[in-house]
Order: C-alpha cells, then sequence, then structure tokens
C-alpha cells in the first residue's frame, strides 16, 4: 500500500458517524466479540437515522468455510440495521481476490466507516480496504478501455459485476454511485493502480491511459470469466440460504410491510421461527386489510 492508497483509505474510516450509530455498533460487536464494525450505504453518506442501517461485523478467527457472510435483523434504541457478519480473516481473504465472489471487494472499494474496532484492529482492516481498492482497481483496468476517465473504468467494472452477482439494479446505477462518490473513487483508482503496479500513464488532465501488456490483461480477463461464470450461481444459493437463515427476518418483512403499505403484523412465535412457512398467512393478512 502505498501512502496515497493509505491516505485515502483513513480518511473513508474516519468518515463522520453520528452518536447513536456509534453506540449501535459497539453493542453489535459486544454480543458478537468482534473486532472491526463498518457503517456503510446511504445512511453513511446521509447521516439519517431513518430506514435500515447498514453494518458489517467483522469477528476473530480462521477463515469460515462454506457460505458467508451470515445476514441478520436488529433493532435498538429506535434504530434498525441490517446486520452481516463473517470473519476479518474471511473478510480479508475475500478483499484480496482470493475467493471467486466478487461482492465484497465491490462493495468495500465505496466508502463504508470504521464505526468501532478493537484495539489493534485498525490497521488490519485498513490493509484489508486497500486490497479492496488494489482488486478494483486492477479488474477496471482490464475491463474498461485502453484510455479514458476514471469514470469510464469504474463504470465498466460496476457494470460487469452487477452481471456477474445477478443483482437488479436500474440502468444507469453505476453512474449514479459516481455522483454520490465520484471524488473519492476518482481519487482512489490512480492510488490503486500505483500499489497494484497496474502501469499507467496520465495522457490528459483527469484522463489515463492503461499500458498493460496483451498477456497481462489476458490474465486479469481469465480470472474475470470465471468469477463471472461462477458468480451468479453462488448468489443464487445464497439468496435460497438466506430465505431459512435470516436472523430476525419476520421483524424485518414486519416493518418493511408496515412502512411500505401501513399494515401492522404482529409478531407470533411462529412468525418468528418459521417466516418462510409463515409467509403466505401474512400475504393474504395484507391482502384483506389493503382490500
Amino acid at each position: 500500500m502505498n501512502a496515497a492508497l493509505a491516505a485515502l483509505v483513513a480518511a473513508s474510516l474516519d468518515r463522520p458517524v453520528a452518536a447513536p450509530v456509534r453506540a449501535f455498533a459497539a453493542e453489535l460487536a459486544q454480543g458478537a466479540g468482534a473486532l472491526a464494525v463498518l457503517f456503510y450505504g446511504s445512511n453513511l453518506r446521509t447521516g439519517s437515522l431513518e430506514g435500515v442501517l447498514d453494518f458489517y461485523v467483522l469477528t476473530d478467527g480462521p477463515p469460515e468455510r462454506g457460505l458467508w457472510p451470515r445476514v441478520g435483523y436488529q433493532e435498538s434504541n429506535g434504530l434498525r440495521a441490517k446486520i452481516a457478519t463473517m470473519t476479518l480473516a474471511m473478510f480479508e481473504k475475500a478483499c484480496d481476490d482470493r475467493t471467486i465472489d466478487t461482492t465484497i471487494w465491490t462493495r468495500f472499494v465505496q466508502p463504508a466507516a470504521l464505526a468501532w474496532a478493537a484495539a489493534g484492529a485498525r490497521a488490519r482492516v485498513e490493509a484489508t480496504i486497500a486490497a479492496a481498492a488494489i482488486t478494483a482497481g486492477r479488474y477496471a483496468a482490464a475491463l474498461g478501455p485502453r484510455a479514458g476517465e476514471a469514470s469510464d473504468y469504474w463504470c465498466a467494472l460496476f457494470r460487469a459485476t452487477y452481471a456477474a452477482e445477478l443483482r437488479v439494479e436500474a440502468k444507469g446505477r453505476e453512474e449514479q454511485i459516481l455522483e454520490v462518490h465520484g471524488d473519492h473513487l476518482n481519487a482512489l483508482l490512480p492510488a490503486a493502480w500505483g500499489a497494484g503496479n497496474v502501469v499507467f500513464r496520465v495522457a490528459a488532465p483527469d484522463r489515463f491511459q492503461v499500458e498493460l501488456p496483451p498477456e497481462g490483461r489476458a490474465r486479469v480477463l481469465t480470472r474475470w470469466k470465471r468469477r463471472q461464470r461462477l458468480g451468479r450461481p453462488l448468489n443464487i444459493v445464497r439468496l435460497v440460504r438466506a430465505a431459512f437463515t435470516f436472523d430476525g427476518a419476520a421483524r424485518y418483512a414486519a416493518w418493511k410491510i408496515e412502512r411500505h403499505t401501513g399494515v401492522s403484523v404482529p409478531i407470533t412465535p411462529f412468525r418468528e421461527r418459521h417466516p418462510v412457512l409463515a409467509a403466505p398467512g401474512v400475504l393474504w393478512r395484507v391482502w384483506r386489510a389493503r382490500a
């Protein structure tokens, strides 16, 4: 990690976080025995406490086997949060492109704040976020144009990752990301290239020319094609698993239903334990209430 990349990562992790969000992060950390908690998403950008906050809780221990992260929903002091939990070791592995997964490094090349960290954990988190930027920059160089602005490379990368991840995104979603995080991403790209030994030159102000040798580009694209081929099946399996293992799914669904329809859905013990089996009855209740 070079000095430019280190400074950008540190500044991103130090983004302002409201005191109630930090308190929620500390509560999550204590409950999970975490090393660090990252806060990200639209609420980080706007500072709003409305809706659902997004946290990644990074725990101690070796990389997980099987599917990760574990996803859940929790409420505390009037705040609501969707929580993804995985070991910091697995997070490091994913950001460093040592798995076929593309979701982690794609998510964390965008800004995230370090809402809570155990003593000595910050350095590992900084190095891991930097690794995500290097991974993203390497693929952007191969998937993007031979010459263009930083936004051209990011757009090419995000379009490719959305397709590989089976994500339903509105057309132009990558441009919306750049509208919000353009300054951060535009500064991050050359810093990530420098740290990742991607050869490039500044062709004009805000315009770059990537000088990947043909064999180097082919090598990166071969890695990408494998991730592209396996990304959709992987995410389908994750969606199926989440339907049966999402912690707090019934409470999360009840909140979403009331927010969007105005219909209150009581959380019974059966609905709490078996949200999938309870879904038809809940939908019938909502339909009758709306009718």
